[in-house]
């Protein structure tokens, strides 16, 4: 099993020893040493799931989770509990809040590499099963590209406005975008950008939730609309 952790943990012994063990164990392993830290790499590195203390100063765990669940692309991102407070209440709460897992400190590494393994195999099955659709979801994209392709042949028609807002895209947001806008494919991109198709879809994910569109058309219209490409 491998896949792609974020860990965060303000106690730097504990952090090295948990993210050797995860490596050890075939996970690619960032780690954060607080939430706020810990929000910024979730933004930039998209991880597959999340393990994190609870008791940590400036901002908690539950605040940690609450804040990674307002955003929609980590509406289902699994998130595990590492904590000292080890009470059937502290769990209660936890899960109330929304995390997949709850392990109290101490804790066996094997353990933990074994709630990892199933909540990324559980993740794997919800994503293959939600693609049961996929000629059709193809069928869609190719539609969206023929329409995107239709819109930059008429780009000199396509009146601009200064947009409303700003838009604080990262760099590899800003390269997707562009290759959106020129008509391509998440493979293409994917290629283009050195990077998986998964990664892609995450990127394009997160361009619809910061400009408010829900499609390939509507985002480069928007794009388009408001100079957001060079």
């Amino acid at each position: 099993m491998s896949g792609h952790l974020l860990l965060v943990d303000d106690e730097p012994a504990l952090r090295e020893a948990v993210q050797a063990y995860l490596q050890d164990s075939g996970f690619e392993v960032d780690v954060a040493s607080n939430a706020r830290e810990g929000l910024e790499l979730a933004q930039q590195k998209s991880p597959d799931l999340v393990i994190t203390d609870i008791m940590m100063p400036q901002m908690d765990g539950y605040q940690f989770l609450q804040q990674l669940r307002d955003d929609p692309q980590f509406k289902t991102l699994p998130i595990v509990f590492l904590t000292a407070r080890g009470m059937t209440t502290d769990r209660i709460q936890g899960y109330n809040a929304g995390c997949d897992a709850y392990l109290s400190k101490p804790f066996d590494p094997e353990e933990l590499v074994a709630i990892v393994s199933n909540l990324l195999e559980k993740q794997k099955s919800l994503q293959a099963a939600a693609s049961d659709g996929e000629p059709h979801k193809i069928e869609e994209v190719v539609r969206q590209i023929e329409e995107i392709k239709r819109m930059l042949q008429q780009r000199g028609a396509i009146p601009q406005t200064p947009s409303p807002l700003k838009f604080d895209f990262t760099p590899r947001e800003q390269s997707v975008l562009e290759l959106v806008v020129d008509g391509l494919m998440n493979k293409e991109i994917a290629r283009r950008l050195d990077t998986s198709v998964r990664n892609v879809e995450k990127y394009v994910s997160r361009l619809f939730s910061k400009t408010g569109t829900n499609s390939r058309t509507e985002l480069v219209r928007f794009a388009l609309e408001h100079g957001l490409t060079k």
